[in-house]
Formats: structure tokens, sequence, C-alpha cells
């Protein structure tokens, strides 16, 4: 008898076995998205723990091994989050679809409502769209005059260390969107924020195709993580 208590005391129990107004997905229906912590948040997309843990406390031990920070655990590739006890490739990947549709929805109310002021007004555009990405993206944001987004594009993809950039291309999308002003800018995989040789030269030729297309090259920034670089800020345009 005592030995069957024990193991009964001892068991975790699973969500369905909680108290109703306990379980994440029922507290979600009742008071919101607000009701809920970052684990019984990241537990909905889990969905199931195991014989061993709920998958609220799953959740807890996904976020203690991102140092309990959510921007830690979104910056984690689709392989570390899979090799995690009790996630794998499946819960990952919900995760990760999460967390970039996230991503998306910001950029995007960004970009509708934004009117460029300031060079942290580019960063706040550009951040979760090419910050963290372990390759070069190239990207030019296209203005009209009163400084309001027309349209921001990739204009070229590379490897860790480079990309290329065709000027026609660059000058092409800025008449089709009647532009009169650009802002370039790009990412650093490496770490360093500061400009190569190839990236002054690559904003000495634009400002120069910019001025005989009676455009304006407001800046060139370059971003990696929470940190850039701007040629404005440092005199360089």
């Amino acid at each position: 008898m005592n030995r069957q208590n024990q193991t009964y005391e001892n068991r975790k129990l699973t969500i369905k076995e909680w108290s109703v107004q306990d379980r994440p997905r029922e507290k979600y229906a009742k008071n919101g998205a607000v009701a809920l912590s970052d684990a019984e948040l990241i537990a909905i997309l889990l969905r199931t723990g195991s014989n061993a843990e709920s998958a609220v406390d799953l959740a807890k031990r996904l976020l203690a091994s991102s140092g309990n920070s959510l921007n830690n655990l979104s910056d984690m590739s689709l392989r570390e989050i899979s090799q995690i006890k009790g996630i794998g490739q499946a819960k990952a990947i919900a995760l990760l679809t999460a967390f970039e549709l996230g991503k998306r929805i910001r950029a995007e109310k960004v970009e509708e409502s934004l009117q460029i002021l300031n060079s942290r007004d580019v960063v706040n555009l550009m951040q979760d769209k090419i910050a963290y990405l372990d390759h070069e993206e190239f990207w030019v944001i296209y203005l009209n005059q009163a400084n309001r987004i027309l349209r921001s594009c990739q204009i070229s993809k590379g490897g860790i260390s480079t990309t290329g950039v065709d000027t026609r291309i660059v000058m092409q999308e800025a008449i089709l969107n009647k532009a009169t002003q650009i802002i370039l800018c790009h990412n650093h995989p490496s770490g360093s924020v500061c400009p190569s040789r190839t990236d002054i030269q690559l904003t000495e030729k634009l400002h120069h195709a910019a001025k005989l297309m009676d455009l304006v090259l407001v800046d060139h920034i370059i971003i990696h993580k929470d940190r850039y670089y701007s040629f404005v800020e440092e005199g360089r345009l």
C-alpha cells in the first residue's frame, strides 16, 4: 500500500489531469495570451510532452537551455533545438515556424507604417530580416520624397563573407518604384560591422550612380544582431 501511494505521489500528472483552469489552452481561451507564461505558450506549440514530463515541464526545460530568453531560443538552429531531449524535429519546426511568423509580422508592420528618419529606423526595419543570418544579403530600401517606404527588396544573396551587387538592378528598381531616395543595407555574419574595402567601394559606386539618376543615397547600413554601422553617422556619406 505504501509503495503504491509513493508511486502515485511521484508520478507527474499529465496536462489532461490538471485542473481545467490550469491547462494552457483552456487558460488561453478564457483569459487570452497575456494570462500565460512563456513556458505555457511554448507548451501549446509543443502540444505534448513525454511519459516523464508534461508539455509545460518540457517547455520550461527548453527555455532554461536558452537562458530563459525567447530571443536566444529563436536564434537556435533546427538542429540545436531538435537535439534537446523530448523535442525532436517536428516540435522544433513548429517552434521555429512560430518565431519566423512573429518576425515577419513585426517587419511587415514596421514597413507599412514607417517613415525613415534616421539609421535606427532602418535597423528596426531590417533587423529581423537579415541581422541573424549566417550568410550575407544585400537589400535596398526605396523611399519617396517624404521618406516613406515604397519598397524594400533583396538585391543579392551570397556566402559567409561576400555578396555581389549589380548597380543596374538597384537603379532599375528605383525607376520602377518611382523612388527619389535609396538606403543600402547588408549584414555581416562574421560579427564585425566595420565596412570592408569592398563595402566602401560599392558605396562610392552606388553613390555616383544615384547622382546620375537624380536619386539621393541616404545611407548605407551594415548590421549584425543588435549592432550596426552607419556610413552617414561615421561621416562617410
